[in-house]
C-alpha cells in the first residue's frame, strides 16, 4: 500500500519525536537517579552512553521505520526476516503495556495541575496524605479515562492533523515552561549549592560499577531509543529527509532537557529544603513519586511569600509535567494504533479498539499502586530487551549493507561511518546483556523469594510474563507476519 500521510517538515517530524522522548522521566526520574548516583559523577557515563546507546538505536530506528514504512511488526520482520516477526510483537506488547499504566501517569498530571490551579494543593499541610488519599481512590481512575480519551481523539484526527498539530503547540509550550522555572530556580538564594552539587564529579564515585549501569539505564529509559515509538513516526518521514541529523538532534535536544529540568530540580530544593536536600531529592516515595507528587509541592509553598505567585509556578511545573507526559502518551498509542492499521484493520476502528484496551487494561494500575509498579518494572525492564531486538534485526539484515544502502542511502546529508557497525554488532548486545544480568539479577539481594511470579518486583514476575508473551507470539509468527507484511 503507498504511503498517504507524512509529516509536512523535517522540524515538524523533530518536534513531534522530541514529544516522544520528553516525558515524565526527564523531570522526575533523571534528577532522583542523579542524587542517588552522585551528580556530576553521574553525568559523565551518562554523556557516553548517550553516544554508545541512544544515538545508534535511534539511528536505526528511523532508518527501519523510513525504509519498511511499517509498524515494528512488519519492520522487523522486513528487516530481520520472516522468522522474527515476534521480536517485532514483543516491541509492540512491551510499549503497549507500559502505554496501559502511562496513561495512569498522565492523569496523576492533570490532576495535580487542576489541584495546584485551584489553590487546593498549596494548602495542605500533608502532601504525603494527600497523595495516599488521592491514589487509594476512583479519582486516577477518572484521569485515566481523560487521558486515554484526549489522546485517542488526537490520534484519531491522523498525522497531519492530529499528531503534528497537537505536538506543534505542546512541545514549545511545554520548553517556554521549563526554561521559565529554570530561570527562577537558578536565581533563589542557595541555588547555587545544588548547580554545584550537580556538576561537580568525584572521581572515588566515577569508579563505582553501579552509577555506570545507572547512567545507561536512564538512557536506555529516557531517550525513547529501542521503545519502537520512533520507528513507528519514521514511518510518515519524506524519502529526501536525512536520518542522522534526525537522530542526533532528537537525542541531544532530549538530553539538554533533561539537563534543564535537573538543574531546575537541584537549585528548588537546595535553595529551599530546611532539612536534608539530598535525602529529598533522592527519594522514591510510592511508586517513585515521592520527589514530583508529594516533596516538590511543600517546596512550592516556600518559593515566596505570596500564596498568588507559588500556586502559578506549582501550576506551571505541573502544566509542564502533563504535556511532557501526554505527547510521549500519543506516540505510545500511536504505535498501538499504527498495528493494527498494518493487520487491514482502518484508523477510526483501530484507534477504537486500542483506547478500549487501553482503558480496561489501565484500569488494574489506577486502582492499584503495587500492580502499576508491578508493570513498570516487567516492561521497563522489557525496554532494554526490544533494544536488543532492533540490534539483532540489522545484525541479521547485514550491519554494513544496513548502513550503506538505508541510512546512507537517498536523503543522507551526513553519511555514518563503519562505528555504527561496531556499535550495534557488539556494544548494544553487550550493554543489553550487562543491563538485564544487573536489573534482574538484582532482585535477589532484596527478594528471598525472587523466583516467586506473584512478587510486585522481582526476577520471577519478569521471567513468567516474559515468557507467556514470546511463547504466544513465537506461536503467532506467520499469522503477524502474512497480517502486517501481507504476503
Amino acid at each position: 500500500m503507498k504511503q498517504q500521510e507524512f509529516f509536512s517538515s523535517r522540524w515538524t517530524l523533530i518536534i513531534a519525536t522530541l514529544g516522544i522522548a520528553v516525558g515524565t522521566g526527564n523531570i522526575w526520574r533523571f534528577s532522583r537517579v542523579v542524587a542517588q548516583n552522585g551528580g556530576g559523577s553521574f553525568l559523565i557515563p551518562w554523556v557516553i552512553f548517550l553516544l554508545l546507546w541512544s544515538v545508534p538505536l535511534i539511528i536505526a530506528e528511523f532508518a527501519i521505520g523510513k525504509n519498511s514504512r511499517l509498524g515494528p511488526i512488519g519492520a522487523i520482520s522486513k528487516t530481520a526476516g520472516k522468522n522474527f516477526s515476534w521480536m517485532g510483537g514483543f516491541i509492540v506488547v512491551v510499549s503497549s503495556a507500559i502505554m496501559f499504566y502511562y496513561s495512569v501517569v498522565t492523569g496523576w498530571c492533570l490532576y495535580y495541575f487542576s489541584s495546584a490551579v485551584s489553590g487546593n494543593l498549596l494548602s495542605q499541610t500533608n502532601h504525603l496524605e494527600y497523595w495516599n488519599q488521592f491514589s487509594a481512590g476512583y479519582s486516577p481512575l477518572l484521569f485515566h479515562l481523560f487521558a486515554i480519551s484526549l489522546v485517542a481523539f488526537v490520534v484519531l484526527r491522523g498525522i497531519k492533523n492530529g499528531i503534528e498539530k497537537v505536538t506543534k503547540i505542546l512541545v514549545p509550550i511545554l520548553l517556554i515552561i521549563l526554561i521559565g522555572l529554570f530561570l527562577r530556580a537558578v536565581t533563589l538564594p542557595g541555588s547555587l549549592e545544588g548547580i554545584k552539587y550537580f556538576f561537580t564529579p568525584d572521581l572515588n564515585t566515577l569508579l563505582d560499577y553501579k552509577v555506570w549501569l545507572n547512567a545507561l539505564t536512564q538512557n536506555a529509559w529516557d531517550t525513547g531509543a529501542g521503545w519502537g515509538l520512533i520507528m513507528t513516526y519514521a514511518i510518515y518521514m519524506k524519502r529526501n529527509e536525512d536520518i542522522s541529523l534526525n537522530a542526533s538532534l532528537i537525542a541531544f535536544g532530549n538530553n539538554s532537557i533533561s539537563l534543564i529540568a535537573g538543574i531546575t530540580i537541584f537549585s528548588t530544593v537546595f535553595a529551599l529544603s530546611s532539612t536534608d536536600a539530598m535525602t529529598q531529592i533522592s527519594q522514591s516515595g510510592p511508586a517513585n513519586t515521592g520527589l514530583t507528587f508529594i516533596y516538590l509541592p511543600l517546596l512550592f509553598t516556600k518559593l515566596s511569600s505570596s500564596n498568588f505567585i507559588n500556586s502559578i509556578f506549582a501550576s506551571a511545573f505541573f502544566l509542564a509535567l502533563f504535556f511532557a507526559a501526554l505527547t510521549s502518551l500519543i506516540s505510545l498509542i500511536e504505535l498501538a494504533t499504527r498495528t493494527l492499521i498494518d493487520f487491514g484493520i482502518i484508523r477510526k476502528k483501530a484507534i477504537l479498539i486500542v483506547s478500549a484496551l487501553a482503558f480496561l487494561l489501565g484500569a488494574p494500575s489506577a486502582l492499584n499502586n503495587s500492580f502499576l509498579i508491578n508493570q513498570d518494572w516487567v516492561w521497563g525492564v522489557g525496554l532494554i530487551l526490544s533494544g536488543a531486538f532492533i540490534s539483532f534485526s540489522i545484525i541479521k539484515y547485514g550491519a554494513d549493507k544496513f548502513r550503506e544502502e538505508i541510512i546512507n542511502g537517498f536523503g543522507s546529508d551526513f553519511r555514518i561511518g563503519k562505528w555504527f557497525n561496531l556499535i550495534i554488532k557488539y556494544l548494544i548486545p553487550l550493554q543489553a546483556v550487562l543491563l538485564l544480568v544487573w536489573w534482574l539479577g538484582s532482585s535477589f539481594s532484596w527478594d528471598s523469594q525472587w523466583l516467586n511470579p506473584f512478587r510486585t518486583e522481582n526476577f520471577g514476575t519478569v521471567i513468567f510474563q516474559w515468557s507467556i508473551v514470546i511463547l504466544i507470539l513465537i506461536s503467532l509468527n506467520k499469522f503477524l507476519y502474512k497480517k502486517s507484511v501481507g504476503e
